[in-house]
């Protein structure tokens, strides 16, 4: 299976914002680092994707659509590309970009668990991608009321089985290793 890690508007723009300060996890960019790395790992294709809105903070003209300053650089080859809707399909060339890779498995993260992150898992989803929704690779501010920590949590319940698999960063690294043993011992009994 071809999978693929799409970050989700981890950009600055929202560091321009007020709600800044309210985020849950304004340390986003080191748990979205630890899924790139993973990705990488296993050879999976890297997209981030940044919302663009004219006349916000969105505004590529005020110099904040670019990823969050300690992401560490997309390396050449991984697609950055800009939406103007909440989910990363509908206004981009990512579902080309996928079809073309053969990807079939999507991991996504990024700001606004329940906007553009969520939205974007339910598309995918519906388009027939298997999807990993990593909620602790995600971030939210509270609104209408709820706090963060309920929303992500009110998130996880209304994606769980239906349009995702929740999953943690460091489950998806102990995933990994398991593999890597795996695959090891596969590679020593063949060479015996």
């Amino acid at each position: 299976m071809n999978r693929a890690l799409i970050v989700v508007d981890v950009q600055e723009s929202f560091r321009a914002r007020p709600e800044w300060s309210r985020m849950a996890d304004p340390d986003i960019a080191r748990s979205v680092d630890r899924l790139v790395a993973l990705a990488r790992d296993r050879g999976d294709l890297v997209v981030r994707v940044l919302h663009t809105e004219p006349g916000t903070v969105f505004d590529p003209e005020r110099g904040h659509v670019r990823p969050l300053a300690e992401l560490a650089p997309a390396l050449p080859g991984e697609p950055v590309l800009t939406k103007t809707s909440h989910n990363c399909f509908t206004t981009t060339e990512l579902q080309r970009l996928l079809t073309e890779a053969g990807v079939t498995a999507l991991t996504v993260c990024g700001i606004r668990t329940e906007q553009c992150v969520e939205t974007t898992a339910r598309i995918g989803s519906d388009l027939g991608y298997a999807i990993t929704f990593v909620a602790d690779a995600t971030t939210t501010d509270g609104v209408g009321g709820f706090s963060a920590a309920q929303i992500v949590e009110r998130t996880e319940a209304v994606l769980r089985d239906r349009f995702a698999r929740i999953a943690t960063v460091a489950e998806l690294e102990a995933e990994r290793a398991a593999e890597r043993t795996a695959g090891a011992g596969g590679l020593a009994v063949s060479a015996g």
